[in-house]
């Protein structure tokens, strides 16, 4: 007998004990740790007696065979297997030595003598008829690279999708998602950072408003039913496994997900059998070319903004020894100047720092100028109260780190980077950094300066592409 939830949602017997609908919604293509779930522990047992789940150890072992010489470990969760992620140590539970996996230790330490386990019962059904609820219009562009994209998923093709900062991404998706979602797919929407997540999630709920969707990332709020929409950080994949039958990812260039294997493997952990990827970027690495190209990828390009205004050209301005002047609490002329200039002209904007401590130094100094200039780093617990503030025009400004360099739209904001020459600072983010200005159609228009302590190829490589897009989105520079 297959588990049928009503309309009321009540469970009913399934092999002689009850299913609660929670159960399934919650578990159903996740893999969880089994002794810290949101469930009482003797039910969860009860349901692993029965065979609603499958358990596998959190963590297995190779030894002493021809290629490892050494034990080789792998991660269940994540599929880390770098070796020096791997702690040795006495474990309290099994009074044994066991070992646990580092690189996913902030979702819960799993072990060699942990149980993962994954849903096996029946699945929860999807009647719905899910409707997009958008009034808005694509250019031509747009409606050509929404219907590509939605063309591969039909075809379960995987795609790449690469579109200028503020070229309109988000709503490019919109087709191919109701597309999948009404024929019964479940789709995930992941990125690398958690404040494009925050960005999105509110612009999904609104345009999707008869889908249960979830939003997925570090201390994100309990959320009930079964979401066959979920937009989460790519960090999030790793409590899922088989789960997908769309994956799409966005902003896939960015930082950590370009850097960590463990996070590449995640996404296709993931997706079921044969399911798509779709990357979504404004900056695509030779790795993401030389992969879409290879394994014949469908692929869309947009070079100019769905308002087409051309994208703002980065201003280089020397701010020497500006690090060595901040730490004598002194912030720099020019860069006094240009703040003064926009808290005049009441223009929000954005100071991107090159680390933490010299924003921290900073930003006294800037409150001198204006008490309500707040800093916001990826640590900082009110991160994304401060970035609402900023879009409600209720602080003039924000001083921040590259956390902010994608996934945040903010009306007429001008943009300013201090010691542009950095090494945190690569081409790519550059571009992104300078994407946050012009977004809106009625301000086009904007400041992007790079301050710096002398000029760099990374520096050089933004503003050319920069230009080169421009020109081949207007046939001109």
């Amino acid at each position: 007998m297959k588990l049928k939830l009503s309309k009321q949602n009540k469970p009913q017997f399934y092999h002689g004990i009850i299913i609660e609908p929670a159960i399934p919604d919650f578990f159903t293509g996740r893999i969880w740790t089994r002794t810290n779930t949101p469930f009482p522990q003797a039910k969860i047992d009860n349901y692993i007696l029965h065979n609603y789940f499958t358990t596998k150890p959190g963590i297995t072992k190779k030894s002493n065979t021809i290629f490892f010489q050494r034990p080789h470990y792998t991660c269940n969760r994540c599929k880390n297997e770098n070796q020096q992620e791997f702690i040795h140590y006495q474990c309290s539970r099994c009074e044994k030595e066991c070992v646990y996996c580092r690189h996913c230790i902030n979702m819960g330490r799993v072990t060699s003598c942990t149980d993962l386990i994954t849903w096996n019962g029946p699945k929860p059904l999807n009647h719905k008829k899910h409707v997009l609820d958008w009034s808005g219009t694509y250019t031509e562009a747009q409606n050509e690279a929404a219907n590509q994209i939605k063309s591969s998923i039909k075809l379960k093709r995987s795609h790449l999708a690469v579109a200028v900062c503020g070229a309109g991404k988000t709503e490019m998706l919109f087709p191919g998602v109701l597309h999948a979602l009404n024929k019964g797919l479940r789709v995930c929407i992941a990125t690398p950072r958690t404040d494009v997540v925050l960005e999105l999630f509110p612009r999904f709920q609104k345009v999707f408003p008869k889908t249960t969707l979830h939003a997925l990332y570090g201390n994100s709020p309990k959320q009930s039913g079964f979401p066959q929409l979920i937009l989460a950080t790519t960090h999030q994949l790793f409590r899922f496994e088989n789960a997908f039958d769309v994956i799409i990812v966005d902003e896939a260039d960015a930082f950590p997900y370009t850097f960590d294997e463990a996070l590449q493997k995640a996404v296709h952990k993931v997706k079921k059998q044969n399911a798509p990827i779709t990357l979504v970027t404004a900056t695509p690495s030779p790795k993401i070319l030389n992969r879409t190209k290879k394994e014949n990828w469908g692929s869309s390009f947009i070079p100019k903004r769905y308002h087409n205004h051309p994208l703002p050209v980065p201003i280089y301005k020397p701010l020497w020894s500006y690090d060595k002047a901040i730490q004598k609490e002194k912030i720099p002329r020019k860069l006094i100047d240009w703040t003064k200039t926009k808290l005049l002209n009441n223009e929000p904007f954005l100071i991107f720092f090159p680390t933490i401590h010299l924003m921290e130094l900073a930003t006294p100094l800037f409150q001198q100028l204006n008490e309500s200039i707040l800093s916001v780093h990826a640590e900082d617990v009110e991160r994304k109260e401060k970035v609402i503030r900023l879009r409600n025009e209720e602080i003039p400004g924000l001083l921040t780190t590259t956390i902010l360099e994608r996934g945040i739209t903010i009306k007429n904001v001008q943009v300013a980077v201090v010691g542009a020459e950095s090494k945190i600072f690569t081409s790519s983010a550059l571009i992104q950094i300078s994407g946050r200005v012009g977004r809106n159609a009625n301000y086009p228009n904007g400041d992007i300066v790079f301050f710096h302590h002398g000029i760099t190829a990374e520096m050089d490589e933004a503003r050319n592409e920069i230009l080169r897009l421009n020109k081949e989105g207007f046939g001109k520079e």
